[in-house]
């Protein structure tokens, strides 16, 4: 099978996106599939990988940074016009998903849509339109591309209701989450990490890697994790990531008088966080706007007991008092579940057995990948019959 994947956010972007892109294609590439990817210009990267074919791109940050496709190209549209491409799969409504739309019609060959994301989550990176109208346009292009789809992809079972709440009646959707690629969580070294960042080993460490930014919710996660640190200076807790919230952040920190027990790592590469993984107790999350949340399966993966805010995405990867425990968005709730599992060792264990026993039944990349290949198969046939 020859398969086109147009996205507008991969490598270097580290964001879930492009890791997602990443892990399919190494799984379909493995199985002797061809995959040619199309992505924004990103100056200064050079890719490895022959098939990846990049459009221009406008070079923006608006809170971070993320280039902008622009979807017209003569030169891509050379590219594509000759390539005997069996299946087009868009990781976006708009951009290089119009771009994937236009090439699927030409070709006459199936376009399948991955709804990634909430994108009512995301409209204050949009800061020059009232949030009100940049979600309502946002989901209603969306929708819309969904419907035009030959057929849709969501992670999760919540993802597929919300979206069907918002309109999307293609009948045709499936639930595939992203799976964690075994081989880059291979021989970690939690040791290194800890000793890099003075985490002693009879200290608890509580870990979060995420975008510092409002989506995320990490103002109210530092808030929730503020009185756990408080009550007992044998826990820290290790901040990977950046984002535009971090000066905040920081300085709320300070103002807390908790600077000893939290650890700013900074970005996490992907290489690296296998080792942040391991260095950590228990895994940490507020985040409401994920659809999946590969950081999550990742953490399971690595046999982390977790604690989440109940939202899409966590209460679908996190079986309440099985691998973790689901909590309100409540500051009291959530610092009382981190306790529970600091003071309980059996079931710190407990969690963190069944973390890695749920993430190799259910989200490796093999199982996701081969899910994905019979939805393009029967995709493919719906489309010439």
């Amino acid at each position: 099978m020859k398969i086109g994947i147009f996205t507008n956010n991969y490598l270097p972007n580290p964001y879930g996106v492009s890791g997602s892109v990443e892990s399919f294609r190494k799984q379909f590439e493995s199985r002797g599939h061809e995959v040619f990817i199309f992505a924004p210009y990103w100056e200064g990267y050079k890719d490895d990988n022959l098939k990846v074919f990049r459009y221009p791109s406008v070079d923006i940050e608006i809170k971070i940074k993320f280039p902008l496709a622009i979807p017209y190209s003569k030169k891509m549209d050379k590219i594509i016009s000759k390539l005997d491409l069996d299946i087009i799969h868009s990781q976006h409504p708009n951009l290089l998903g119009s771009a994937a739309e236009k090439w699927a019609r030409k070709k006459h060959i199936p376009l399948v849509f991955t709804w990634h994301t909430l994108y009512d989550q995301y409209v204050h990176f949009v800061p020059f339109l009232p949030a009100r109208i940049s979600g309502w346009w946002t989901i209603r292009n969306a929708r819309n591309y969904a419907n035009r789809a030959d057929a849709v992809i969501v992670p999760t079972v919540t993802a597929k209701k919300i979206i069907q709440s918002w309109g999307v009646v293609n009948q045709h959707t499936s639930i595939i989450p992203t799976g964690v690629e075994g081989e880059i969580f291979r021989n970690p070294d939690g040791k290194r990490i800890r000793e890099k960042y003075g985490i002693k080993e009879d200290e608890i460490c509580l870990l979060v890697i995420s975008r510092l930014t409002q989506e995320k919710n990490t103002e109210f996660l530092f808030k929730a994790v503020t009185p756990v640190l408080k009550k007992n200076n044998k826990v820290k807790f290790l901040v990977g990531g950046e984002g535009y919230l971090q000066e905040i952040l920081k300085r709320y920190v300070e103002e807390n008088d908790i600077e000893k027990q939290v650890i700013f790592a900074g970005f996490v590469s992907r290489d690296a966080k296998k080792d942040f993984y391991a260095a950590g107790d228990i895994f940490v999350y507020a985040s409401k706007s994920e659809t999946q949340g590969m950081i999550l399966s990742e953490a399971m993966y690595s046999g982390l007991p977790l604690v989440a805010v109940k939202a899409p995405g966590a209460q679908d990867l996190i079986e309440d008092e099985v691998n973790g425990l689901l909590v309100s968005e409540s500051s009291d709730e959530f610092a009382a579940a981190v306790g529970k599992i600091i003071a309980d060792k059996k079931l710190k264990e407990k969690f963190s057995d069944n973390s890695k026993r749920i993430a190799r039944e259910k989200y490796t990349s093999a199982v996701c990948a081969k899910k994905m290949l019979e939805v393009y198969a029967e995709t493919i046939q719906r489309k010439n019959s």
